[in-house]
């Protein structure tokens, strides 16, 4: 089931199937190891801040719309 990546709980693993957005989020998201292909693990979400999350061992904070724009498929 692919859903974006704001819809996983804390815990839940995905595997990013697509990045919703211009050339710059993109390169942006590449940048931070987010690339197609990729399993990204929730760390923490709260209702409002950032959605903390892990890919390739390194831990990220992304903004709920950046999270809104990225696709996963639950693993």
């Amino acid at each position: 089931m692919i859903v974006p990546l704001l819809s996983l709980a804390p815990g839940e693993r995905g595997v990013v199937v697509d990045l919703r957005g211009g050339p710059n989020f993109r390169s942006r998201l590449y940048a931070m190891g987010l690339a197609p292909g990729a399993i990204v693990k929730v760390i923490s979400f709260y209702p409002r801040g950032p959605v903390i999350v892990e890919a390739g061992g390194t831990r990220l904070a992304l903004g709920r719309g950046m999270a809104s724009r990225v696709l996963v498929r639950k693993l």
